[in-house]
């Protein structure tokens, strides 16, 4: 059964830039994961310190498997975090497949 990850990330004033940079590389790598279905970023049209990531995988493996990977360990843990004022991250378990 796919697993859903649904995350809200507030950025710093001033570093919204870098958060979308970051954003960017990792859709593109996590999007060659094996386990990964969709990755795919949003900003807000009305805050622009402010995103949403749709994330969908095979299975909840798979999205332990992303958390693991270099990628995720560098651009989120490393770069990203710091720069975030507030992070939510929810978990979701589609109806229909």
């Amino acid at each position: 059964m796919a697993f859903v990850v649904i995350a809200s990330w507030k950025a710093r004033a001033g570093e919204e830039g870098r958060i979308r940079e970051i954003l960017e590389r990792m859709a593109a790598a996590s999007r060659r994961e094996p386990g990964c279905q969709a990755y795919q970023a949003q900003v807000s049209l009305q805050d622009p310190t402010r995103f949403l990531l749709y994330e969908r995988y095979a299975d909840a493996g798979a999205f332990d498997a992303h958390k693991a990977s270099e990628h995720f360990q560098r651009l989120v843990v490393g770069d990203a975090l710091p720069l975030l004022e507030a992070r939510e991250v929810s978990t979701w378990q589609p109806l229909e497949d």
